[in-house]
């Protein structure tokens, strides 16, 4: 049991590092975007940084204890997300915490011994591979399928918009498995890297300087010990992940709008503009108390909903809510503080531009804002029905 000062002081050691390590290489990150080149660090500085973050306990926040990884619960891991994300350097605490919560929940105990001590090491990266072209914002209408044939499981189909497919040691991929309507029949496998029939076709250049990939599979052939789970049970798994991913994105997305908050108020207080400070203009002033205000909602929320998830709980209506208040607020938040930088505020001189493309970017993955919106309204409904 983490205690309420253990908590602070992990959440503070990550803002040390945040503001130590990581905000003094904006500017190399700022440059690199602003001429069309990728944002990532080079070797040397991301090699410093994962010694660096090693050295003072920072690698495997969420991993098991039997694996040497501290195994923080949600409420704790909000805050390390929300200041991890105070930041538009391109820097993640391995491991891959959500694909990490699936893999827990249903991998059996050869797969834990296979792939779980190098993944909650960093040494191995992995990425899941759940959206189809033509089933958009509805994982249930998946199209991929996955057939027994002796003792292999052969897949086929395409899936899109995949995060670390080319990089990733192993992926996760659902697919469907009989001829069940919806959610029916959904399964997941896992997929080493270099197994034939797995193709990475091509690289999806997003804004933000994020990449995606279209994969298919072509007789892609695993192995009966690929079967993640049981057959026709990965959609609650599947569910698990997308759910502790979008209470990821909520925290980080309140990291966002704190820092537009932080740049904001500072020029504020600074920027003189025909013999007034911008502090003191009523406009200025109220887009400040309305980021306040939401701040404090959306980290009561987001509260609220990791305490739920650490009781065992499945929050998703919460969870729905959090992913729709926050990341609207750090894409207006981040909008306002653009306008009051006014010139400033419209190059790649700032933090700004990268976390506002970033902000967008949320609204779309892990379940479009309208998508939860429906997805709310119709749980509400049900209730009074």
């Amino acid at each position: 049991m983490i205690t309420h000062d253990e908590s602070r002081m992990i959440r503070d050691t990550v803002a040390k590092f945040v503001k130590r390590e990581l905000i003094p290489l904006e500017p190399l990150v700022l440059k690199r975007m602003a001429k069309g080149m990728d944002p990532i660090l080079p070797p040397e500085e991301r090699a410093r940084l994962e010694e660096i973050s090693r050295d003072i306990g920072l690698w495997g926040l969420e991993a098991p204890a039997a694996l040497g990884g501290m195994e923080l619960p949600a409420t704790v891991m909000a805050g390390v997300f929300e200041e991890m994300a105070t930041t538009c350097v391109p820097y993640r605490l391995p491991p891959d915490s959500p694909n990490l919560h699936m893999l827990q929940a249903v991998a059996n105990e050869t797969q834990r011994q296979k792939y779980l001590p190098g993944y909650c090491s960093g040494k191995l990266k992995s990425a899941i591979a759940i959206s189809e072209p033509e089933a958009g914002g509805d994982p249930a209408a998946m199209r991929t399928r996955a057939v027994k044939d002796g003792g292999q499981w052969v897949i086929n189909g395409r899936k899109i918009w995949i995060s670390n497919a080319a990089d990733a040691d192993f992926t996760i991929v659902m697919a469907r498995v009989g001829e069940g309507k919806r959610e029916e029949g959904i399964t997941s496998f896992i997929v080493d890297k270099g197994t034939p029939g797995f193709i990475v076709e091509r690289e999806i250049q997003m804004i933000a300087a994020h990449k995606t990939y279209e994969v298919v599979f072509e007789d892609c052939r695993v192995p009966e010990s690929a079967l993640l789970g049981e057959i026709g049970q990965g959609y609650g798994p599947m569910q698990l992940r997308l759910m502790m991913r979008r209470l990821e994105i909520g925290s980080m997305a309140v990291g966002h709008a704190q820092r537009a908050l932080d740049i904001l108020a500072t020029h504020a207080l600074q920027r003189v503009t025909f013999g007034v400070r911008l502090a003191d203009r009523q406009a200025i002033q109220w887009w400040i108390a309305d980021i306040a205000t939401r701040l404090h909602a959306s980290r009561l929320m987001i509260a609220d909903a990791a305490a739920r998830v650490d009781r065992g709980e499945s929050p998703r209506n919460e969870i729905s809510m959090v992913k729709i208040f926050a990341v609207e607020l750090a894409y207006e938040a981040l909008d306002y503080a653009m306008q009051t930088l006014g010139a400033l505020g419209m190059t790649m001189e700032t933090a700004l531009y990268p976390l506002w493309q970033d902000a967008r970017l949320m609204r779309i993955y892990e379940g479009p804002t309208e998508v939860h919106r429906q997805a709310i309204a119709r749980r509400t409904l049900r209730d009074y029905a």
